[in-house]
């Protein structure tokens, strides 16, 4: 393999451990290979970083396994060229297997530059993420909880969330905690009721009127603390996003044009993605990253069905979502191609190309700076009128006719007969 960089290293990296290898080519001369070995505590880092200086080391490549090659990355940022790529792109031949044979082929591969380097965003983006996706894990946390409150309060025979819409809203909040107390009766805790739902009073003395238990009171009170609890961390996660998404307030408004898209996934496609996209090749391979076009399978000359790949699955995630409300949104062309897909594939992966349609629409908004342009429900009706009208052209046309196409409205008059 002809080798592309003269001094390079690779590393395995693992918890408690880093093996380096420098590959030197010069001119003429006999390539060396140097092999060492380094904890993984921050002056260790810092031991390799010399190192690795020492011996004019100009790339540095290692496998994206886990979390335990982020401070190896951070440590050595701004000193090196780094290039962190997929571990099931860099396997090796099968045979033995050290930890040194794993360096000396990493470094081989960056020698010949046959590692494809995975996007890896700048710092502030990179904060930005770990707040963003602890945020999506203490929402998941706070909508379990509830479902387990709610589970509870149905082993009570306690049917709140059959009248109330929002058994969380300030009504049913106020409720619940009369149940906690236990010494309120269901006419006294349905008159609680504000709003709309006091048209439903009656209803709820029935839903109410249950066997709340001892055991039931301590339960309610542990889950709504920890829901309580859960809310009070998101907002103030939510402040400190807040302060991290100043400089991006340009690209957020952008994005936040999009059908579907508010402010916390707007946030999710900066962190996830950034806001240079000449990183990613094109849209497509932005898409492919994502886990958000179909997979390719071909053999024999033949094309066969495969799922849609593995990708970032923050970004997926937080874009099927998306989707989902922007098929809500009355008028808009994400909700007549939903529907329009759904009849013919199924909801799950209509939901899909949805996404898939944000993302493309996102990558080209922030790629030119430019606003979204709604295309309108009716653009698949006028597309496929432009489409057939051209058919019915060629096929005329093959025929030996001369065809020219005018709209009907306008279409010459007739001139009146001179008598």
């Amino acid at each position: 393999m002809e080798r592309l960089i003269e001094r390079c290293a690779g590393l395995d990296v693992h918890q408690a451990s880093v093996v380096a290898c420098v590959l030197i080519h010069e001119t003429g001369k006999r390539a060396k290979k140097l092999i060492r070995s380094f904890g993984t505590m921050t002056d260790d880092l810092q031991a390799l970083r010399a190192w690795l200086t020492e011996h004019g080391v100009t790339h540095v490549g290692m496998e994206s396994t886990g979390v335990y090659w982020r401070p190896v990355y951070a440590v050595l940022e701004g000193g090196f060229e780094l290039i962190v790529g997929n571990a099931r792109h860099m396997k090796n031949v099968p045979g033995r297997k050290t930890d040194i044979k794993d360096a000396e082929w990493i470094a081989e591969l960056v020698c010949c530059g046959l590692i494809r380097p995975s996007f890896v965003p700048p710092k502030p983006l990179r904060e930005l993420r770990e707040l963003l996706r602890y945020r999506r894990k203490l929402v998941e946390v706070q909508a379990a909880e509830r479902n387990r409150l709610q589970r509870l309060l149905e082993t009570a025979n306690i049917k709140l969330g059959s009248v109330a819409t929002d058994v969380f809203g300030v009504s049913g909040r106020a409720m619940l905690r009369a149940l906690i107390e236990g010494e309120a009766s269901p006419e006294e805790m349905a008159n609680l009721a504000q709003g709309r739902l006091r048209r439903k009073r009656a209803e709820l003395v029935r839903a109410l009127a249950g066997h709340v238990e001892e055991h039931h009171r301590f339960l309610l009170a542990m889950q709504m603390q920890r829901v309580e609890a859960t809310e009070r961390d998101i907002e103030q996660l939510d402040g400190c996003i807040a302060e991290k998404l100043v400089p991006y307030q340009f690209a957020m408004t952008l994005l936040m044009q999009i059908p579907g898209v508010d402010w916390v996934v707007a946030a999710v496609l900066i962190a996830e993605i950034g806001i240079d996209m000449s990183v990613f090749l094109s849209v497509h391979h932005l898409a492919a990253w994502a886990g958000l076009c179909p997979g390719s399978y071909e053999s024999a000359g033949k094309h066969k069905s495969a799922a849609a790949r593995k990708g970032n699955v923050h970004l997926r995630t937080i874009l099927v979502g998306a989707a989902m409300a922007a098929k809500n949104t009355k008028g808009s062309y994400f909700r007549d191609k939903y529907h329009r897909l759904k009849a013919r594939r199924g909801a799950m992966r209509a939901a899909l190309a949805i996404a898939h349609k944000i993302l493309v629409a996102a990558y080209h908004m922030l790629s030119r700076g430019v606003g979204y342009r709604e295309l309108g429900e009716a653009y698949l009706d006028q597309l496929d009128q432009t489409r057939t009208a051209a058919n019915l052209k060629r096929r005329l046309e093959r025929l030996g006719y001369v065809v020219s196409i005018q709209p009907k409205e306008e279409a010459p008059q007739p001139q009146e007969a001179v008598a």
